[in-house]
């Protein structure tokens, strides 16, 4: 009697083979056709020349683009919603960065239950965390007789609620990924932990800071429902001043601002590329 290894699986046809690929190639093709139509026919909207968006055009223009600096509240509404994109990632790179490694590379009593409430306003809708920090802020406007509805820094703490949650978790996804034998090698040859800390782990999760950072900035930058709540007349971001051209006027206006406005994040994007590859991190 002889002994046989084991019979491994039968290797696929390659017609199979070649069927799955031109599949995945497909599904493929059309997940970049269904993001691009969007951004295709808003281009195109912005072109139109009538006054109110009717298809088809009676002519194009490129005049709604210069018909943009008329409308300051545009720009103001941009600067505002910078501001408060910018200080929030700062703030939640500031907090998110620290807790990752705590969770990651420590344990402690409450690990579990921090790691919880740092993630958690991801399962909450954002109408419901507007709503309530409305209440409270309202509240303690009552209590205190200080304003706090409409300004900048509480639309930036309130900012962090969901901002926070998208830094810990792609720094923490980015971290147990990392060979923690460099980091063990350091503090074995004399660095302390501050040391190995600045030197050693910060540069290793410079993609996922990145990742984390350009996540948090979008989300902030985008968002609408919670800012709603938190707003007060004389302030206004950019997604909401959008929204309340879109209450009176149906032009091209508002399509061009969106265009300028891709293309402004697009070389964003290429300008951080260049340091980091953001196909490597996203």
């Amino acid at each position: 009697m002889t002994d046989s290894a084991p019979a491994g699986p039968a290797p696929a046809p390659a017609g199979s083979v070649a069927a799955m690929t031109g599949l995945v190639r497909l599904l493929v093709c059309i997940g970049v056709a269904l993001m691009l139509i969007p951004l295709l026919m808003t281009a195109y909207m912005s072109l139109f020349a009538d006054g109110v968006v009717t298809f088809p055009p009676s002519g194009y223009t490129l005049s709604w683009y210069g018909k943009l600096a008329e409308f300051p509240k545009f720009g103001q509404a941009l600067g505002t919603s910078l501001r408060v994109a910018a200080l929030s990632t700062i703030c939640a790179l500031l907090i998110g960065v620290p807790a990752s490694i705590a969770l990651v590379r420590y344990s402690f009593p409450g690990r579990g239950l921090l790691n919880v409430l740092l993630l958690s306003p991801l399962t909450v809708p954002g109408v419901v965390i507007g709503l309530g920090l409305y209440v409270l802020m309202v509240d303690i406007e009552i209590r205190s007789q200080i304003p706090l509805i409409g300004s900048d820094w509480v639309l930036i703490l309130a900012h962090l609620l969901i901002t926070t949650p998208w830094v810990v978790r792609l720094c923490v996804a980015n971290l147990v990924q990392l060979d923690r034998s460099i980091e063990e090698a350091a503090a074995n040859l004399g660095a302390s932990p501050g040391r190995v800390l600045w030197s050693v782990t910060l540069p290793m999760m410079r993609q996922g800071i990145v990742a984390a950072a350009l996540f948090a900035f979008i989300v902030s930058f985008e968002n609408i429902e919670m800012t709603l709540f938190l707003i007060s007349p004389g302030m206004i971001t950019f997604p909401i001043s959008v929204l309340q051209y879109l209450e009176y006027r149906f032009d091209p206006l508002v399509a061009s601002v969106v265009v300028v406005q891709t293309a402004v994040i697009a070389l964003l994007l290429l300008a951080i590329d260049r340091y980091v590859k953001l196909s490597k991190v996203v």
